[in-house]
């Protein structure tokens, strides 16, 4: 002890004496509930400390996924004006060097990105396209444009072909006249270019032909074909940058129109020039982002570096050669890193609800391991032992399983995933270290205190009082809290927001929004509320039932009602019942509502089991296609329509780009009824017409287009088409504005349709279309589906709530295990000694039975509606529109099987406990029960 002198002086605080062999004898002793306990806390650990990793692997993927998906709207594009080719006697002076000049402007282009962005974007394309021309050979529209082409990979010019006919285009002028000035009133000038075999075969033209083109003047060009070419990889990103070299483009120029283009090469570039006005060729470098090379760190930099060169681009007015940055990549980024947002929100609220079940499983399990150590820790407060001392035993106990637990749990979820947390292993972490202590240190007080009780009936009242009490203004900070989280999750909802214009969100480490963890708990605190409430009512409605029992002569029916009325009070085995059975069902449902969001955007998407579009050089064979496609087993509806994007309509004043679709209306109607899709009676409006206008439906995102406008479509080398609004259109794909007509009534109107879109609903279309052998691209509603549902977000979310609801429902029925274990002492007691008067085994599980099932089937009945019920309230919140693709929040889906799975647990659960729990005690003999007291 001098040790101990020596550290502690008199008169300040000694630490405890911790008795070993005591700590060593209770762990052998209690072993089954500490491994149990450990159990719990290192699967709960596993499943909390592997979720963030997983979603910040899962943001990495969503991020390159989204860049992936958005094609060209991520591009970031440059642009300057090309210097003056004034000559000294008043003409224009022949740049044979255009091409170099072209690729100096791509390489300062390139330097202005920085590192940073300059490392997530691919080698660059520079492009001088020309502006569009019309084809004036008598057919339909057809327009034309020249493109010129150059790598920024260290290739030698454009991407790679292989002429096989003819050559590449050549000056137009010897050598000797490179430098020539030519005559600004002068005749056209040559311009030599080469097609593709699609475009050269489209336009039937062959190597030294001439392209009849003129401009919106009516000025003549002289374009001659060089040669026919072929891409040796048409999948080359240097070909989007202009895709009519490959192949015709159809509504690329309006309504009806088809886009050819020629290939210019470094000789002819120069031609090119003098062939236009001054400022008539666009000089742009394309920059595509490299999916592979973005990534959820890297995003916000990207985005803040895109940002800040837009702030810092010329204006498109000035006539000097500063640069022109424009680009949706920020847009893009911003999108996905808001969907990450709400993933992240959405997971951390099922994550909330299995940490608060695991929780209340930890606190269950503590309490059963102090009722059965009751004995020993009174007989050790009777032999003098302090409670601190007590309390400090129990710590270093709790402490070395739950710490154990919780490593082991943290190194399996460093093998499952790369990399582990620790923030939400805390709760678990801490519940379990600081439970057992307290409730042991509680119970051994308890046990030994001589306060006595009072004689007075009104001190005895008063007490009684300040239990009640102190009990309600828990249950008051339970629902204030519950009342708070709900009024933050609707009024901010749990989409995090952006701390600036283009700055970053709350990023996949599970951050909580911008309300914090309150409203990702609010599912987690109503279901602890219902719970509450139903913990009051139980033992009221026993003391109903067991008042009808004694009336009755049924005394298995009395026993059984009186055990459970006793045992009702307990308030952590129905706390634990009644919030894993709700908020397994509310994952549940969050599952299927997701799910049916998903089917329901596929179906938004294709508007039919299956989609072709047809190419515009084989859009003439529609008609034909379609009636063979009919005529394929399995093939219920077949509907023929001209869909052209960026169709230009006037409205209000303003120049619109919207999705046109000139289809027949009641076709098109017959086919919205055999579909999930919302019905559209006002297709039945697109018959009739008034004041010689063609009625039409409208559908806008962002309001511009409303039923009752005036419209008008423009059409190149024809008169306006006037349309009235009449209605709203149906939801045709992605498309935000959209405008419908009739292609009966639009040909009345002397604009007749050519069907480039073919929609096919039955069980056959798949196979319908795969054998329909034409050239066009095929889009099939399942197919749609399975790439959204293995979307990074989508597929991540829907596996943790199945995960969710796995391991809720595996904690409810462990808590029903635990509860049964802690009251099984007084029960099997009481039916031992029931024994002894003539109760038969079977009649004693029946007793047993009548005392568990009232808080289970409770649980079982209630908590799926109370999911239920949290899920038609918080779902709107949840913002599960950003993962399924939907405009709108998706409808609520009750998996009604699923919940009956859930209550079918429960119940199956009694039924197999008490034969359990029977066979356990029937080794028990009665004497011994007699004689100690104790069942």
């Amino acid at each position: 002890m001098r040790w101990r002198a020596r550290l502690w002086p008199a008169g300040r605080w000694w630490p405890p004496a911790l008795h070993w062999p005591s700590i060593r004898g209770r762990a052998r002793a209690d072993a089954g509930s500490l491994l149990l306990a450990a159990a719990v806390v290192a699967v709960v650990t596993l499943l909390a400390g592997a979720v963030p990793p997983l979603l910040r692997a899962t943001a990495d993927e969503a991020v390159q996924d989204g860049v992936r998906r958005a094609g060209g709207d991520g591009d970031v594009l440059v642009e300057a004006r090309m210097e003056r080719d004034d000559g000294p006697n008043g003409g224009r002076v022949r740049a044979p060097r255009l091409a170099e000049d072209v690729d100096d402007f791509r390489d300062r282009a390139t330097d202005e990105l920085g590192p940073g962005l300059r490392a997530a974007l691919r080698p660059p394309v520079a492009t001088v396209i020309s502006p569009t021309l019309k084809i004036t050979d008598g057919s339909v529209l057809r327009t034309f444009q020249l493109a010129y082409l150059a790598k920024g990979d260290g290739a030698d010019g454009g991407p790679h072909v292989t002429w096989i006919a003819g050559g590449p285009p050549r000056p137009a002028v010897p050598e000797a006249d490179n430098h020539a000035e030519v005559p600004v009133t002068g005749a056209p000038w040559p311009v030599q270019v080469g097609l593709s075999e699609a475009d050269a075969a489209a336009l039937k033209l062959r190597p030294g032909a001439r392209i009849p083109l003129k401009d919106d003047a009516g000025g003549v060009k002289k374009v001659l074909v060089s040669g026919i070419f072929r891409a040796t990889d048409s999948t080359d990103s240097a070909w989007g940058s202009a895709p009519a070299l490959l192949r015709p483009v159809s509504g690329a120029d309006g309504v009806g129109s088809t886009r050819f283009a020629g290939l210019l090469s470094s000789d002819s570039l120069p031609d090119a020039r003098l062939a236009f006005d001054q400022d008539a060729l666009r000089r742009v470098v394309r920059f595509t982002p490299d999916p592979n090379r973005i990534t959820w760190d890297s995003a916000q930099a990207v985005s803040a570096k895109v940002v800040a060169l837009k702030a810092t681009s010329g204006s498109s007015g000035s006539l000097d050669g500063s640069l022109k940055w424009e680009t949706g990549l920020d847009g893009v980024l911003r999108n996905i890193r808001t969907q990450v947002g709400a993933a992240s929100a959405q997971a951390s609220v099922l994550l909330t609800g299995v940490l608060a079940v695991a929780v209340l499983v930890l606190l269950l399990a503590a309490d059963l391991l102090v009722r059965r150590r009751a004995p020993a820790l009174e007989a050790a407060r009777q032999r003098g032992a302090a409670l601190p001392t007590l309390g400090a035993e129990l710590l270093v106990e709790s402490a070395v399983v739950a710490l154990s637990a919780a490593a082991a749990g943290l190194a399996l979820s460093r093998v499952v995933v790369p990399g582990a947390s620790w923030e939400w292993v805390v709760p678990v972490v801490l519940t379990a270290v600081v439970a057992g202590p307290a409730f042991g240190t509680l119970a051994a007080a308890r046990a030994t205190r001589d306060r006595r009780v009072p004689a007075n009936r009104t001190a005895r009242r008063w007490a009684r009082h300040t239990v009640q009490l102190r009990r309600a203004a828990l249950e008051a900070a339970v629902l204030i809290a519950a009342v708070a989280a709900f009024v933050a999750l609707h009024q901010r909802g749990i989409i995090p927001v952006a701390s600036a214009p283009g700055g970053d969100v709350a990023g996949p480490g599970l951050g909580l929004g911008a309300g914090g963890p309150l409203p990702a708990s609010a599912p987690a605190l109503g279901v602890l509320v219902g719970a509450l409430v139903l913990l009051r009512l139980l033992p009221a409605g026993l003391g109903l039932v067991l008042k009808r029992a004694l009336r009755s002569r049924r005394p298995l029916a009395v026993f059984g009602t009186a055990r459970a009325v006793a045992t009702s009070a307990r308030a952590l085995p129905l706390l634990v019942l009644v919030t894993s059975a709700a908020l397994a069902s509310f994952a549940l449902t969050l599952d299927a509502t997701a799910g049916g969001g998903l089917a329901e955007g596929a179906w938004r998407t294709v508007s039919a089991d299956a989609r072709l579009d047809i190419v515009p050089a084989a859009a003439a064979s529609t008609p034909a296609l379609s009636r063979r496609i009919a005529a394929a087993p399995g093939v219920r509806q077949v509907v023929a329509a001209q869909v052209t994007d960026r169709a230009r309509v006037v409205a209000d004043s303003l120049v619109v780009a919207p999705r046109l679709v000139i289809v027949d209306a009641s076709a098109f109607r017959r086919l919205l009824a055999a579909t999930p899709l919302p019905d559209a009676p006002a297709l039945a409006r697109l018959g009739a017409t008034g004041h010689g206008d063609v009625p039409a439906l409208v559908r806008s995102g962002d309001g511009g287009l409303r039923p009752g406008m005036r419209l008008e479509l423009l059409r190149d080398g024809a008169p306006a088409i006037r349309l009235t609004a009449v209605g709203t259109a149906p939801a045709i794909g992605d498309a935000g504005d959209v405008v419908l007509v009739d292609a009966a009534t639009l040909q009345a109107a002397g604009m007749p349709s050519v069907p480039n879109t073919v929609w096919v609903n039955g069980p056959g279309a798949a196979r319908a279309v795969a054998a329909s052998a034409v050239d066009a691209d095929t889009v099939l509603r399942e197919d749609v589906l399975r790439a959204r549902r293995a979307a990074p977000l989508t597929s991540g979310l829907l596996t943790l709530a199945w995960i969710s609801a796995a391991t809720l429902l595996a904690l409810g029925l462990l808590g029903l295990a635990l509860g049964a274990s802690a009251s099984a002492p007084e029960r099997w007691q009481t039916l031992t000694r029931l024994r002894t008067l003539g109760l038969r085994p079977r009649d004693a599980r029946w007793i047993a039975a009548g005392e568990l099932l009232p808080p289970v089937l409770v649980a079982a009945v209630v908590g799926p509606l109370l999911g239920v019920l949290l899920a038609r309230l918080m779902l709107g919140s949840l913002a599960l529109r950003l993962l399924t693709g939907q405009a709108a929040d998706p409808a609520l889906v009750l998996p009604w099987w699923r919940l009956g799975l859930v209550t079918v647990a429960l119940l199956v659960a009694v039924a197999v406990v008490v034969p359990i729990e029977s066979a356990l005690r029937r080794r028990r003999r009665l004497s011994e029960v007699l004689r100690a007291g104790d069942g």
